[in-house]
């Protein structure tokens, strides 16, 4: 896929996890929300359990702090993003 000009923030933002664990061997993960047209990293979310319903409540929150949602997401696959919670916020 080719990628998008962009022009303006707010156009096209990505989101993807990162894992890792700490030196007493628990896990954890961290989801980050970035514009790319800016650089910016809009959010990063840690937690050990992060699942769909908290990818929704981190765009919402990014919603409601600045007021903007993008009008495209790129995500991978992964199952956090294929779910009837992102669907039904229209996410």
């Amino acid at each position: 896929m080719a990628r998008p000009d962009l022009t303006a923030p707010h156009e096209f933002w990505s989101m993807d996890f990162v894992a890792d664990q700490l030196f007493d061997g628990r896990r954890f993960r961290v989801l980050t929300v970035a514009d790319n047209f800016s650089r910016e990293c809009l959010e990063i979310e840690v937690g050990q359990s992060l699942k769909s319903v908290g990818v929704v409540d981190v765009m919402e929150r990014i919603r409601q702090v600045r007021g903007v949602v993008p009008k495209r997401i790129q995500v991978d696959n992964g199952s956090e993003f294929i779910s009837e919670a992102l669907d039904r916020r229209g996410l």
